[in-house]
């Protein structure tokens, strides 16, 4: 465990090294590659990264960095500084604290990808490639959702938390009760719930701005899988895949496939879009 001080917030990081594979039937990543992998918000962390894909990688040859979001697993909880901008500073002023030069390969779950179009956008010359899981930008649509979500959570967490936390633990178990018990703190304790709805939003114009390569994946079940044609049709270098019988929780009910799909994305992108003509398939 690393704790990294940005200069606003100290991250919680982990980072696994690529073995340069040699074993029969492991594939190699591309040579050099950083993937990032971001978890979403609330009750994720880090953990579910690397507990699921974040080993693989590493053996596949990628240096992977994955770290805890401020306000989220051991990392940092200031009081205030909870929007999308502030998340995304974290992200740059990590990869500079770390010594990280070469552009990297995001991959982001749910409100990580979130982060990751915003980071694509605002320092291109940074991304390589993108993967985001079950997620979409940060557009007006989006902070009305995502204001009644956090709203919702405040709610629950605050009038009611031990009824909530009993319905939790019933039909989710122990373990995801204390994790939203940690959840609810953050939104009664924090400006996180206010922060974020008001974060700077992105229209389509901005959207289509975003050149390097995207591969987005959907639970064909979730309320997220519309977003797919969407992404093809403004985005100028995407892909999408649908995983049916899933839907939000796609990266820990279907690690294997995520792996393999990641896995292929970074080792056919790189190098940022600038470099080389882009191919999608």
């Amino acid at each position: 465990m690393a704790i990294v001080d940005t200069g606003d917030v100290g991250l919680h990081v982990q980072r696994l090294t690529g073995a340069r594979p040699t074993a029969h039937g492991v594939r190699a990543a591309a040579p050099d590659a950083t993937v990032v992998l971001l978890h979403g918000l609330l009750t994720d962390s880090l953990a579910s990264y690397y507990f699921t894909v974040a080993p693989a990688f590493a053996a596949a040859g990628l240096d992977v960095v994955m770290y805890d979001h401020r306000g989220h697993g051991r990392s940092g909880r200031p009081e205030r500084g909870y929007t999308l901008g502030a998340f995304v500073d974290d992200l740059d002023a990590l990869l500079d604290r770390l010594g990280i030069r070469n552009p990297v390969h995001l991959v982001g779950n749910s409100y990580g990808g979130t982060v990751a179009f915003d980071y694509a956008l605002r320092r291109p010359e940074r991304v390589a490639a993108m993967v985001v899981i079950e997620s979409e930008p940060a557009t007006p649509s989006w902070a009305v959702k995502i204001a009644g979500l956090l709203e919702r959570v405040r709610h629950e967490m605050s009038v009611n938390e031990d009824a909530a936390l009993d319905w939790i633990a019933a039909h989710h178990g122990g373990h995801t009760a204390r994790l939203a018990k940690s959840a609810g703190r953050l939104v009664r304790d924090t400006t996180l719930a206010a922060d974020i709805p008001a974060s700077a939003v992105l229209d389509d114009d901005d959207v289509r701005a975003i050149r390097c390569p995207v591969l987005a994946l959907y639970g064909a079940d979730s309320d997220l899988a519309a977003q797919a044609p969407r992404m093809r049709s403004l985005l100028p270098h995407c892909a999408t895949e649908s995983f049916p019988g899933h839907r939000h929780s796609v990266l820990v009910e279907a690690p294997g496939r995520v792996r393999d799909l990641v896995l292929d994305w970074v080792g056919r992108h790189p190098r940022p879009a600038g470099d080389r003509a882009v191919q999608v398939r």
